[in-house]
């Protein structure tokens, strides 16, 4: 029995003692990927595919991102933020402006008639991103990238060429800026997901809605509504995203699969992301053209009774930074100052 023991003892410390020397399996690890579009839409395929494809990839498949969409994990789109908070998932893909006045400084990157591409626009919003906001507002988040949609735009029932057309009807807004937007210009807002808006078209609950070109093909919307008014110059307005990843998630990947995941996000990955939605506008556009639809492109003269209109929603939003506490003028000014600074770079 003693020298059992005495071997059994030996065995144990010879094995402690090469533990340290002894190569380690690698880790692998499952993260959760939350959004709410379906996987045959443009984000999903395009982009987010794309990006969890690359990182896999580059894990030497370590990392092995489960793709969830459509809300499969359930919830609402304006809860994506607090999952992927709460660990709930692990990623998401989710619109800013979902969670109204959550993280009100970004607002500055949706004013109306500010963007004048999505590229340009999503290399400033990655920048003041960084400068500002990864350690304030998003920084209970490990956030991935930071973009913005191509021209927002309104597909209508009826045909939409001034603001006064726009009196009476009920108009899907995607953030508080829009909504301010649309209640400016004499419309009823009516605040919804993305997903709600073909539903909520064909049971005339809205008259219309104001998204970009690229999603409408997914969503059917040129079968529900024969009217799209799209602006020159500058765009009506646009919608912010983030692709968040759960921080404690994060802190817990070795060092190795941080640096995968680093290396496949923040500015390179916003401008990919930014500018791919943007480029998806065109196909999109020739599609409801192909059903017959009625396109109005308003001049530079038309757009520019469009922008003294929508002046008001700046003053609003200027105070209500001011009350917050925050210096919106200067979010402006530098917001302007990196969008005129990146445009000549990303002009097509």
């Amino acid at each position: 029995m003693t020298s059992r023991r005495t071997i059994l003892g030996a065995a144990a410390a010879l094995a402690v003692s090469t533990m340290g020397v002894l190569p380690v399996a690698a880790q692998e690890v499952t993260l959760k990927m939350h959004q709410f579009l379906p996987a045959q839409a443009n984000v999903p395929k395009l982009i987010l595919d794309v990006w969890a494809d690359k990182v896999e990839d580059a894990s030497g498949d370590r990392i092995q991102i489960d793709r969830y969409p459509s809300m499969q994990l359930g919830g609402k789109p304006p809860e994506l933020i607090d999952q992927v908070q709460d660990g709930v998932a692990d990623i998401v893909w989710t619109v800013v402006g979902y969670t109204p006045g959550r993280f009100p400084s970004t607002e500055v990157f949706e004013l109306p008639f500010l963007m004048t591409n999505a590229r340009a626009h999503s290399h400033a919003y990655w920048d003041m991103m960084e400068a500002h906001w990864l350690d304030t507002e998003f920084k209970d988040f490990k956030i991935l990238a930071g973009w913005v949609h191509g021209p927002g735009m309104f597909h209508t029932s009826d045909p939409v060429e001034t603001p006064e057309d726009l009196e009476g009807m009920k108009i899907r807004g995607g953030s508080r800026s829009v909504n301010a937007l649309l209640t400016e210009l004499g419309a009823t807002p009516v605040g919804m997901p993305v997903p709600a808006i073909p539903e909520a078209m064909s049971k005339g609950v809205i008259d219309g809605t104001t998204i970009p070109w690229e999603v409408t093909t997914s969503l059917k919307v040129p079968e529900l509504v024969e009217n799209h008014t799209e602006f020159e110059g500058r765009a009506l307005y646009t919608l912010t995203f983030v692709l968040a990843m759960n921080k404690d998630k994060y802190d817990s990947l070795p060092d190795d699969l941080k640096q995968v995941i680093d290396d496949n996000s923040g500015l390179e990955m916003s401008v990919f992301a930014g500018g791919t939605m943007a480029d998806a506008d065109l196909p999109a556009r020739e599609n409801a053209l192909d059903l017959g639809n009625n396109v109005i492109s308003l001049s530079e003269e038309q757009t520019a009774v469009w922008r003294e209109r929508a002046q008001p929603i700046y003053d609003q939003w200027l105070a209500d930074m001011t009350e917050r506490g925050i210096d919106g003028q200067a979010l402006l000014d530098e917001a302007n100052m990196l969008i005129e600074k990146y445009t000549p770079q990303y002009q097509n």
